[in-house]
């Protein structure tokens, strides 16, 4: 079974997502910052992070470029999942190295569809 880690600061959106990782089959923990998300990652590395950006202690971006200049972690897939939905965010996030931009509110099956595919990789 796939670990999956949702690094998200709104209990609302991390229960949503979650539930929604759950229902296909998946082990999820969640954080609620970055950097609660690199002590769990530091303890036991999941397949795939769904990231949120705007965060505190430690924004989304940090944790990406964290997470792949890491030679433990490098890949390790990460989906940015977020608000900030201009083009140049989502350049951004893939500059930082993340392997799927998914803007918010997104539809379910975007999200499932992605995640899959990158575990799949």
């Amino acid at each position: 079974m796939s670990k999956v880690l949702v690094v998200e600061d709104s209990l609302t959106q991390r229960e949503m997502i979650s539930t929604l990782l759950k229902k296909i089959g998946l082990k999820v923990t969640v954080a609620c910052d970055g950097v609660e998300a690199m002590e769990q990652i530091q303890a036991s590395c999941p397949d795939l992070v769904v990231l949120d950006i705007i965060m505190p202690r430690m924004n989304g971006y940090e944790v990406c470029r964290k997470i792949k200049s890491d030679s433990k972690t490098k890949n390790l897939a990460v989906v940015m999942c977020s608000a900030k939905k201009e083009e140049f965010d989502r350049y951004w996030g893939m500059k930082q190295g993340a392997d799927a931009y998914i803007a918010k509110p997104f539809h379910p099956q975007e999200l499932l569809g992605t995640v899959k595919h990158l575990l799949r990789e």
